[in-house]
């Protein structure tokens, strides 16, 4: 028996529907030309002039040989080649075919030198062309952008973005794998001056479209940085709404009071890296307490005011066990999560010479997840409630014109490849923790095809929000909602997110305090989006994917796609390195050497308490241990170690482990270094306990 009021609802659904009809044919008639905001130099586009990529399979894109950039980096590196060799040549590119295989999409390619490569980009067909089927275009080409965006076939030549990443440090308190950036082992430090940080921040505003992007601080381990409060404090100053630190937590849950001065100096999102519920989720890290650190971050961050985006990297055989456990999680406490991240292993940095086999147990790609949270959550159709992140972009467009040409920024956007990132709205009651996915109740397709006509029409504000009223009404389920939730609450959700009527639900800008922080979390439904972020690495590379990236690297070498700076040719081992602050050595003789928690040290906290509700079960359980069972390495470090006692090195092979072994030692765990003995090999000093090798780690 249904309520009365959901009754009323279906009957102003059907009216809706009918009304739909005549306000749409009126609509097609004498459209308004789209206008030139102020923040873009091109007028926004309709629906129909957006371009795309080449879509759907088979299709031949261009990619690159993994062995052909490795080998053409180092050349680089060793100044043997000049950096401009990549804005002037295709370095290691080779073309590869997109193609279906025994239910399977894979990118095969074939380097003339090294041979063939094959990789799974999805388990699903049905998902990988309803992913591609839905993607609405990209967005106004990049302009006013030719001193930033000069990096050859690397270069962003598509919209604005979402996210700016900025690499405080290359420094950092864990030592993990995988890690994008091989933090602690590449013998130097990078870090950000003052003055580069206030650089790339004012370059950022200068590209067009100029849309309000979020700013990410990341590193390393941002908190390290000792620009970083400074620095959230002048992205706000400049007129980034959303700042986010991409963190492992350490700093917050050490101190409440370093995230209040955090929240103050304008942080409004943490991107906390998180494995898994449980200490042995996290027991790869190899940091004892990692779980109790997580939830003490969440506490002082929620208290403080910054919200908390649980970052998780999926590595198939290691994790993805997890993926209904955290999701759960995320259930439990609504009023904490609103937001999850899921990131498939991506295999670059430390694992960028992975083998065949490990690759193949290890890959996870967006198909793995949604099927994953379907089967350990039983929320959510992968064809009917998920959708790439770019679907959003027509909504986008919707905000554009409700606020008009004048408006100094554009509203955020994601328009990246249908490939690259995904997601699935859910509704959660926070009264009553009843979840149902949006688009269980929202016809998602229709609506925004609806919301497409509408943005064409260009009719102005008041038209454009009634159009989208009554696209909502007609494509609105209220049988299929959330008992309690109303179609008020629908309308609200939409305001709150797009801003489109200037009703006050707390203020989202630099002058912000914590009651409007208050206003905003008072909302009895939490829209929890569930994402799905996948990075390139040299097996599955596609430039068509790199120059539309959304999310970018602020570096001193301009803004570079975040595929092609952590992978792909691998900008970012190339600009750290000539941009080096000091060798690790010189670094710690000037500086001192920053504590590392690593050989399952404990992170000490003060008070390690916390109000997040867990399931013990998912607490107790033990690490996974499917890599073990088929013996298989489960990160580069182990997989050395077994290629060792296999094969025979070479004597430079042999000179060269060895050298960043006693690094690692050394540098990262400390230890006293060998004492030699003219013509004796010395011994290593004792250790009070036996030191454990460190393995995964961060991929925020």
């Amino acid at each position: 028996m249904h309520a009365p009021i959901k009754l009323v609802e279906k009957g102003l659904s059907v009216v809706a529907n009918g009304v739909w009809t005549v306000f749409a044919t009126a609509n097609k008639v004498a459209q308004n030309p789209s206008f030139t905001p102020a923040w873009s130099d091109k007028p926004l586009l309709k629906s129909y002039q957006k371009t795309k990529p080449p879509l759907g399979w088979p299709r031949e894109t261009d990619s690159l040989c993994p062995t052909c950039v490795r080998e053409a980096r180092q050349d680089i590196l060793d100044g043997r080649k000049d950096v401009s060799v990549l804005l002037n040549e295709k370095v290691g590119e080779i073309k590869a075919t997109i193609l279906e295989r025994d239910g399977k999409i894979l990118m095969v390619k074939e380097c003339p030198i090294h041979g063939r490569f094959e990789d799974v980009m999805a388990i699903d067909t049905a998902f990988f062309k309803h992913l591609e089927e839905v993607f609405p275009g990209r967005d106004i080409r990049a302009h006013n952008d030719e001193k930033l965006h000069n990096h050859g076939s690397s270069t962003i030549q598509h919209g604005r973005g979402s996210v700016l990443t900025v690499d405080l440090t290359n420094r950092c308190n864990m030592m993990c794998d995988p890690c994008f950036m091989d933090a602690n082992q590449v013998g130097f430090v990078h870090e950000l001056t003052w003055e580069d940080i206030k650089q790339v921040l004012d370059n950022a505003i200068t590209i067009k479209p100029r849309r309000q992007m979020s700013v990410q601080f990341s590193g390393g381990e941002p908190t390290m940085s000792p620009h970083f409060l400074d620095a959230v404090r002048y992205a706000r100053k400049v007129g980034y709404s959303s700042v986010q630190a991409a963190t492992n937590g350490i700093e917050f849950a050490k101190s409440f009071e370093f995230a209040r001065e955090a929240a103050e100096a304008g942080l409004r999102y943490a991107y906390l890296q998180f494995d898994g519920i449980g200490n042995a989720a996290n027991s790869h890290r190899r940091v004892g307490n990692l779980f109790d650190v997580k939830l003490r971050a969440i506490e002082n961050l929620h208290k403080a005011g910054v919200d908390i985006v649980p970052v998780i990297t999926i590595v198939n055989g290691v994790n993805n066990e997890q993926v209904g456990r955290v999701i759960e999680f995320a259930l439990d406490n609504p009023k904490r999560i609103n937001f999850l991240s899921f990131q498939p292993v991506s295999f670059t940095g430390r694992d960028e010479e992975v083998t065949p086999e490990r690759r193949a147990a290890q890959r996870y790609t967006l198909s793995h997840l949604a099927h994953d949270v379907k089967t350990q959550t039983g929320l959510g159709e992968p064809t009917r409630d998920w959708f790439p992140i770019s679907f959003m972009g027509t909504f986008t467009d919707w905000a554009d014109v409700v606020h008009g040409p004048d408006t100094p920024w554009g509203n955020l956007t994601c328009g990246c490849h249908p490939n690259c990132g995904v997601g699935m709205a859910v509704m959660i009651d926070k009264e009553t923790k009843e979840a149902v996915p949006v688009t269980a109740f929202l016809n998602a397709e229709r609506l925004a095809k609806d919301v497409a006509q509408v943005n064409d029409a260009a009719r102005g504000k008041f038209l454009s929000i009634a159009g989208m009223t009554l696209a909502l009404f007609r494509n609105y389920d209220p049988f299929k909602a959330p008992k309690h939730f109303r179609l008020t609450d629908l309308l609200k959700k939409f305001d709150k997110t797009f801003g489109a009527t200037g009703k006050d639900y707390g203020k989202v800008s630099g002058d912000r305090t914590m009651a409007d922080i208050e206003k905003r979390r008072s909302d009895r439904w939490n829209f929890l989006f569930i994402a799905g972020m996948w990075f390139q690495d040299l097996f599955n590379y596609d430039f068509r994917r790199t120059e539309m990236c959304i999310i970018p690297y602020a570096t001193q070498q301009g803004e570079i796609s975040f595929c092609a700076y952590n992978t792909g040719i691998g900008w970012r081992n190339i600009i750290e390195k000539m941009h080096m602050t000091a060798s690790l050595t010189k670094w710690y003789e000037e500086h001192g050497r920053h504590e590392i928690f690593a050989g399952n040290k404990h992170v000490p906290m003060a008070d390690a308490s916390h109000s997040l509700v867990l399931n013990a079960e998912a607490v107790a359980a033990g690490a996974q241990t499917d890599l073990d069972e088929q013996g298989i390495a489960k990160n580069a470090r182990d997989e050395k170690l077994a290629a060792r006692k296999k094969t025979q090195m070479t004597p430079a092979e042999l000179r060269h482990h060895q050298e960043m072994e006693r690094l690692y030692r050394q540098e990262v765990l400390k230890e006293q270094p060998t004492i030699q003995i003219a013509g004796l090999g010395g011994r290593p000093k004792p250790q009070s306990s036996p030191v454990q090798e460190v393995v995964h780690g961060k991929q925020v």
